[in-house]
Parts: structure tokens; sequence; C-alpha cells
């Protein structure tokens, strides 16, 4: 009996080891893609997707790497920390003009979640609809001019910031504006330092909690506001494979969502900001958030990156932003007449990405 209950513990180590090796030899197998994200929504989807294992059914495993803001994310470019990215619409044209990045696919429509938040007794948010053509925006000429804004520069909240000031008939050499990151950003709010703050979400609803009004979004304005996920260009050249392999299973995330209402995706909501970003909100935050953003099937990207009949709506898009910049002066002479010409997105990838979201083995 001692013998055979010997053989049967041998026996039970052996195939231990045998499914350990297995397991490695399977993960030595999937192609490491690391990536770099912000800690809002289109994050939520590439999280979703990594959480469900869905890199790895198609042979990857995707590492989501966290950064407070575009900029810093087109700072790590050069080293190799991510071959992909998400990013809002005006970190994309700066990677376009001044990096080696072009982008692959949309993220989500953010124009309602990057905004202006004045204080709810300042006079700007007295005056409502001084543009006519623009009623549901806050502020006037008189009441804004040479103002105090705090935002982060040359980002989405930025182009928030100046598409308001357009509104109102001024630009940005009409008010001081302090470069700074959002989380500052929405501290500096709370303590009453400069008259009005330029956010993104979740960070434009923190400042809305703390007695803010909210003067103008992009959409109030006007304005499109996608964000992007881009590739490494030189990496994506190499590897066409593998950033199919990754959008196929970021449309996978999209389709997923698209199929429910947002109230299902609460507690995964939850977990993400928890688990991945540290941080915590409640259900009428992230539902507001959730609901803020507009995601965009495969079909509909496809039609958006086609290149087949001249630049794409997406190429048009991105050029209309770093025209928007260049008119500022945030863009050198050279930057400036490269803008026109440059191709900031490409549907090289994402036309080979399969309908049904399966991949061949």
């Amino acid at each position: 009996m001692r013998n055979i209950k010997k053989y049967i513990s041998l026996a039970v180590a052996v195939l231990m080891l045998l499914h350990l090796a297995a397991s490695g030899a399977a993960t030595s197998r999937l192609v490491r893609v690391p990536t770099a994200w912000m800690d809002e929504f289109e994050t939520f989807l590439i999280w979703y997707a990594k959480d469900k294992g869905w890199d790895r059914e198609a042979g990857l495993d995707i590492e989501i790497r966290q950064y407070d803001s575009g900029e810093e994310i087109l700072d790590a470019q050069p080293t190799g920390a991510w071959v992909y990215a998400g990013m809002g619409t005006v970190p994309a044209v700066m990677g376009n003009l001044h990096n080696n990045v072009v982008a692959i696919a949309t993220g989500v429509d953010e124009s309602a979640a990057n905004g202006v938040v004045v204080h709810a007794n300042s006079p700007i948010a007295a005056v409502r609809g001084w543009n006519k053509e623009y009623p549901e925006v806050l502020g006037s000429p008189d009441t804004v001019r040479g103002k105090t804004f705090l935002v982060s520069d040359l980002s989405s909240a930025h182009y928030a910031l100046s598409s308001w000031l357009r509104v109102l008939g001024l630009q940005d050499s009409d008010v001081i504006i302090r470069d700074m990151m959002q989380g500052l950003v929405v501290a500096s709010f709370e303590n009453h330092i400069g008259d009005g703050v330029a956010l993104w979400a979740p960070q434009l609803y923190l400042a809305l909690n703390k007695g803010g009004a909210l003067a103008a979004t992009l959409k109030d304005c006007g304005r499109d506001s996608p964000t992007y996920i881009v590739a490494d260009t030189a990496y994506a050249n190499e590897h066409p494979e593998i950033t199919v392999k990754f959008l196929t299973v970021y449309f996978r995330a999209v389709d997923e969502y698209q199929s429910k209402n947002p109230e299902s995706f609460l507690q995964d909501y939850r977990r993400f900001y928890l688990e991945w970003a540290g941080k915590d909100f409640d259900d009428e935050l992230m539902l507001r958030d959730m609901k803020s953003h507009k995601v965009f099937n495969l079909a509909e990207q496809q039609a958006d990156f086609d290149t087949a009949t001249g630049r794409s709506e997406v190429q048009k898009k991105l050029e209309a932003i770093a025209r928007f910049f260049a008119d500022l002066g945030h863009l050198g002479k050279d930057e400036a007449m490269y803008a026109g010409t440059a191709s900031y997105a490409t549907d090289k990838y994402i036309k080979l990405v399969p309908p049904n979201l399966k991949l061949k083995k």
C-alpha cells in the first residue's frame, strides 16, 4: 500500500510538472505587446479585452501601461516603451508632427467629455448664450478676457479651452494659460487657484462636483474630439500581422460594449479604475462618464479610415486640428507647413480586421 501511494504521488507530481511546462511553453509563444494609456474611458475597452483573456486567444500578451497625459506617452515613445497607445486628438496630431506615430483606429468620441469649468459664483457663469449660435456656452468677452485658466498644454482639454475662447471671439493670447497636470488642475480649482480650468473626463466631473459650473464642452462649441489608437509606425510596418491582431482584440471589446447598456458594465468599470488606475468613483460619476463617450464599431471606422477615393475622413479631421493649433501659433513654421501634407492616419491595418472578429489560426 505504501508503494502504491508513493507511485500515485510521483504520478501526480509528474502531471503537475507537465502542466506547468505546457503553460510555460504556451506563455512563451505569446507575443509581448507593450501599450500606453491614460486613466480614462477608452482604456477600459482594452482592459476589458485583456481581462477576458481575448489577447491570449489571439496569441498576444498585451501590457497596459499607465501615463498621465498624451504628452507623457509621446515622450516615452522614442524609448520603445510602447508600440500602440490610446490618446486624445491633439496628442495624436502632435505625435504625427513630432514623432513617428500614425493613427490606426478611433478610440471614442469624447467631445462631450472635454470642457471648461469655472467657479459657480464667477461672473463668467452668469452669462449664457452671448454667441447666439452657441446658446449653451457660458461667458462673454468682457467676463473672460485677462482671466487665468489652468490646463494641460496641447491636450484635448486645451483644444476645448481654445474652442470656447473662439466662440467668445477671443484667442489664447487674450487670457493667461498655466500648464499643469490634470490631477493638479482639479486640486487647484478646489483651492480657488485660477479663474477656471479645462479638463477631460473623469476629472471634468470631479471639478463639477467641487462647485464648478460647466462653461462649455467641445460638443457645445461644435467641435469633434475623437480619441485615437496610434502605432509606432516602424513597428506596425514591420509587424502588420501583430497590428491586425491587436486591433481585432480591441474591436472585440467594442462589439461587446455596443451590445449592452452602460449600466451592465458598471461593476467592471469600477474594477477597472480600482485595479488599474487605483481610483474609486461613485456610480453616478462613472455612469455619466460612460454615457458621455461614444464608441464606433469596425464597419463605421473602416469607412472613416478608407483612403480609396483620396484623403480619409480621419485624415481630414486630424489635419483640421493641426491647422487650428497652427493658427493659434502653437506650431513652428515648418510644422505648420507640414500640417497640410502629413498622413496622420492609415487604413492599412484596419481594413484587414475580419468582420466577424475571428482570426484564422
